[in-house]
């Protein structure tokens, strides 16, 4: 991104980032990524305070604000508090309205569809599917026109992995979501964008992709690169995604998987 890259194209509008789930994994190098190229940011996190703090932290040493705050975007009796909590931050940075917001928070399953309970099924839906659904929907409100929605699937909703249905399934849902938001809120000039990472190397699902040699393998012999993504990899495509270069791709799914099962 540029100075000139702000909503609208005005450069005196300070261009501000809302991330969920930004204290760990992609959603912080999301932040990171964000914060280098000029964008405040205001990241939620769930239960680990001091790694988001951590993050906020090495966010400022851009020369950025970027604050955390604490949200289980599951519960949607606490949204509007969230909201009220948001407007304070964009007040303190002295803006009343902010220019992108990144869904990435979520939660990961593996478990045959078999062994898959309805409990199981019902805590995916709650973060990975009325979370998103209804943060953006207290949100728009606080978007600016012509501002940014980025939605966060997984490239295994294209490709299979055993054990990995139910999680597939609740971020399939994403997709339709992201052309069906697309499609309303184009009257304000708001895109909205769907990316679908594939393997990475964080420490979602325990860490495997990252830790487990013989996985990294794995994963490298289905992948047309040869290897997992590295998280700043990911966060770039975000911020890639969320920049003027790409503001005629509107209601796509865009999957940054190195090519994996091509």
């Amino acid at each position: 991104m540029t100075a000139n890259e702000t909503t609208g194209g005005r450069s005196d509008v300070r261009r501000v980032a809302v991330v969920t789930g930004g204290s760990r994994g992609i959603g912080r190098s999301a932040v990171l990524e964000l914060a280098a190229r000029g964008v405040d940011v205001v990241f939620t996190y769930c239960t680990n305070a001091e790694a988001a703090d951590e993050v906020a932290a090495e966010g400022r040493e851009h020369g950025r604000r970027v604050t955390a705050l604490g949200l289980d975007v599951a519960d949607v009796d606490v949204l509007d508090s969230f909201v009220d909590n948001l407007r304070v931050e964009l007040s303190d940075m002295g803006a009343d309205r902010f220019d992108y917001l990144v869904n990435n928070a979520g939660i990961w399953h593996t478990a045959s569809f078999t062994d898959t309970t309805a409990a199981d099924l019902d805590r995916l839906y709650a973060v990975n599917v009325r979370g998103v659904f209804f943060v953006t929907q207290k949100l728009v409100p606080l978007l600016r026109d012509h501002g940014r929605i980025l939605n966060l699937s997984s490239g295994l909703v294209r490709f299979v992995f055993p054990g990995k249905a139910a999680y597939a399934v609740s971020k399939g849902a994403i997709e339709p979501l992201t052309r069906y938001l697309a499609a309303e809120l184009g009257t304000r000039g708001i895109r909205v964008n769907t990316l679908a990472p594939g393997a990475t190397a964080t420490d979602f699902s325990g860490g495997v992709i990252r830790d487990d040699p013989n996985y990294r393998k794995r994963v490298g012999d289905i992948t047309a690169l040869g290897r997992p993504a590295e998280p700043g990899e990911i966060g770039s495509v975000v911020a890639a995604l969320l920049s003027d270069d790409m503001r005629w791709i509107n209601g796509e799914r865009v999957e940054a998987s190195g090519g994996m099962r091509l």
